[in-house]
């Protein structure tokens, strides 16, 4: 049994390039998102990067190496930019694959899709939010954001695009989330990926989830990736529950008893029932990818500070300074998120830590400490009954000590990491 097919390694060394480099071109957007990391205002910053600054960021992602990481133009809203489609087309003079994940705006018009399509955008990312338009516009604060993405997204697919849809696991839609995936099925994509919210931005207001209630919808994701191609976000334990899960089965036990999950997992489970979403209809599940914020991630504000994630704001120095590649390879903070071994709490001391290593951006926003223990996460270290198993599973797998291996001290950050930086992303 391999751990490679249940969980995916990256390529490339993580240590010496990112699998993904996320780009937030603007924060002007005309939507007021309950759950904005980026606190989104009307109107563009006069400091963000120009469009000289931006086909230099783009040489720099190039400079990584090929085949050079995927970057993804996000905001804000880009289609605030005007110079959009011409650094979408100046991606293929650097070498670089560009996908863009737009606001559900009216900017989101067919024409304007058709063009990023000719510019030679790879990908589409949309953000669904509720399978109704009560629910998905009362989160993203402006009426009619729900018919302009399905619009849209319908359009993509028309074109012939790659779409992904993402989905804020919050109170108002956990019920809500078989209808959704119900979409994602009619309308067709690529990925569905459930977004585990982070308490930052405007984020903060909003109610946070249980460890419990976590548990119960990353396993009713792992359900559902029989029916659609699933991910999670900023849920990095989804790749506890995937070997977790492929062990119970293989052993013939009942995941629900062993790992104790609850009412709400029956509730969704009952629900995908109804809709007919437990009938599969793919033949393997997507694996999750082994990536974590400064892991093979990358975030590059509006202003050209880079940060692990855009849900991390802790900054480790700007791309009008310093080129990427040696921020990422070289800067305390990201070699230090990419050593497990530094890991607090009950993470330091997890048989899962060098596959999981738990959201550092919800660590930071909950405990104020990148390397603190992952708040949302439940799991006790060592309870899982079937070690044995757990080690042979994973013991081909590269980089990896084994899970059964025992952690070594935890080193916890100097004062001056733990510091917040002025760019709030």
């Amino acid at each position: 049994m391999s751990g490679l097919r249940v969980i995916r390694r990256q390529r490339q060394n993580a240590d010496d390039r990112p699998f993904i480099v996320i780009w937030e071109s603007t924060r002007a957007c005309p939507l007021a998102c309950l759950h904005c990391r980026a606190e989104a205002a009307p109107d563009r910053d006069p400091r963000e990067l120009d469009t000289a600054a931006a086909k230099e960021l783009l040489h720099q992602v190039a400079a990584f190496g090929s085949p050079a990481p995927l970057f993804v133009i996000t905001g804000g809203d880009p289609f605030q930019r005007p110079d959009l489609l011409e650094l979408i087309a100046y991606g293929e003079t650097a070498g670089v694959r560009v996908a863009v994940s737009p606001s559900g705006t009216p900017t989101l018009t067919p024409d304007r899709l058709r063009a990023v399509h000719d510019a030679g955008a790879v990908g589409l990312s949309l953000s669904l939010d509720g399978s109704t338009a009560e629910l998905h516009d009362g989160f993203r604060g402006v009426p009619g954001v729900y018919r302009w993405t399905l619009d849209a997204w319908d359009t993509a697919r028309g074109l012939g695009m790659k779409v992904q849809i993402n989905t804020t696991v919050a109170r108002h839609d956990l019920q809500d989330l078989p209808d959704i995936v119900r979409l994602v099925v009619e309308h067709g994509a690529m990925l569905w990926s459930a977004f585990f919210l982070v308490p930052t931005g405007r984020g903060r207001q909003l109610g946070v989830l249980t460890p419990a209630e976590t548990e119960d919808v990353l396993n009713f994701v792992y359900d559902v990736g029989l029916t659609v191609p699933a991910k999670t976000t900023e849920a990095h334990h989804f790749r506890r529950v995937a070997l977790q899960r492929k062990v119970l089965a293989d052993a013939g036990e009942d995941h629900v008893r062993v790992l104790g999950l609850g009412p709400l997992y029956q509730q969704l489970r009952d629900r995908a029932d109804e809709l007919g979403l437990n009938d599969g209809g793919r033949r393997a599940r997507r694996p999750p990818l082994d990536v974590n914020a400064g892991r093979g991630f990358v975030f590059v504000s509006h202003t050209g500070t880079v940060h692990p994630s855009g849900f991390l704001p802790l900054g480790a120095g700007t791309v009008r300074e310093t080129p990427l590649p040696e921020i990422y390879r070289t800067s305390e903070l990201f070699t230090g998120l990419r050593d497990p071994d530094r890991l607090g709490g009950r993470c330091g001391a997890c048989e899962f830590r060098r596959v999981c290593g738990g959201s550092r951006s919800r660590a930071y926003g909950v405990m104020g400490d990148p390397y603190a223990e992952e708040p949302w996460c439940g799991y006790r270290p060592g309870s899982f009954p079937h070690q044995r198993e757990l080690a042979a599973l994973l013991a081909d797998s590269p980089g990896t000590a084994g899970p059964g291996a025992p952690p070594e001290p935890v080193r916890h950050p100097s004062p001056e990491r733990r510091t917040q930086q002025p760019e709030v992303t």
